[in-house]
């Protein structure tokens, strides 16, 4: 409870985790942007709003950056007013948002040059599990670091897994996610083709349920295959875009193979230009069927 905490990122996710925070008894600052959740409850829960990020910075003793993707944490990090600019020696900055591991190899030095410690630690599960405190993180720095901020993060996540150094923690995060949303993404295809073929949604459900087909993805999917409700998963098709185009990306740069995760951009990037933008990610089981 001693460490002060400062959010740069208080959208969907980092609302949640805030939310959380404060709870828990942390003092907590933020960052003011357009792009946050309603934050009256913080605030009356008595986090301070800061109008840079520099001054986040000079709050806080752990700085949790929960944004888009890796241009907008570049910009948190080395932009004019940026973090750098208020950096304290011995801050630990953690990146949860899902960004490229090239990114953090670029920014986490010029973090420690200022005497600060950098963990990158991406999350899975959704906003549901970020309001209840139930996230999982995949953190990649040095293990001393990740004890020493473990209170704070043990605020708002169920699991926490170490899976490397620097860099690991969004490697892990975009091979999550593509074997994640690529599998909502086939099964929508797969359910697309049923729904225009006259197969009984339930019955196709149940069989995949009972064989090969079943999982957190089938999970996800059934309510906006048999009640039309895709909010099961709060997650837009923009969002799941931008993570397998990251993972494409990625591999190309690692030499690994990405032949099956260029299809599922491929069929994201056309329901994104087709309007869908802001779609959920169950919404392909409808955005997919062919019109007879």
């Amino acid at each position: 409870m001693s460490m002060s905490v400062g959010m740069i990122g208080v959208g969907l996710m980092g609302h949640g985790i805030a939310h959380n925070l404060v709870k828990k008894g942390f003092a907590v600052s933020f960052l003011e942007h357009p792009g946050n959740q309603p934050v009256a409850d913080l605030v009356s829960g008595g986090a301070i709003a800061c109008q840079s990020t520099a001054e986040v910075a000079a709050r806080a003793d752990v700085i949790i950056i929960c944004v888009t993707g890796a241009p907008q944490v570049e910009a948190v990090v080395t932009g004019a007013g940026g973090l750098l600019e208020g950096l304290k020696p011995d801050t630990i900055v953690v990146d949860c948002s899902t960004s490229l591991p090239e990114t953090t190899a670029r920014i986490a030095p010029l973090v420690q040059a200022r005497g600060a410690k950098f963990l990158d630690a991406p999350m899975t599960r959704l906003a549901k599990e970020a309001r209840e405190g139930r996230l999982n993180l995949l953190v990649g720095g040095d293990a001393a670091v990740l004890d020493a901020v473990r209170p704070v993060l043990d605020a708002f996540c169920e699991n926490i897994t170490r899976v490397g150094p620097v860099g690991a923690g969004h490697r892990m995060k975009l091979l999550h996610n593509f074997v994640s949303v690529g599998t909502m993404t086939l099964i929508s295809e797969a359910a697309a083709h049923a729904a225009t073929s006259g197969i009984d949604m339930k019955a196709f459900v149940d069989v995949l349920a009972k064989g090969g087909g079943n999982g957190v993805a089938l999970d996800r999917l059934t309510p906006s295959m048999l009640e039309g409700d895709p909010s099961r998963v709060a997650f837009t098709l923009v969002n799941g875009l931008k993570d397998l185009s990251y993972y494409v990306e990625m591999a190309k740069a690692s030499g690994a193979r990405a032949e099956v995760a260029s299809a599922i951009t491929a069929t994201l990037k056309g329901q994104v230009d087709a309007g869908h933008a802001e779609d959920y990610v169950p919404e392909l089981v409808r955005l997919l069927q062919v019109e007879r």
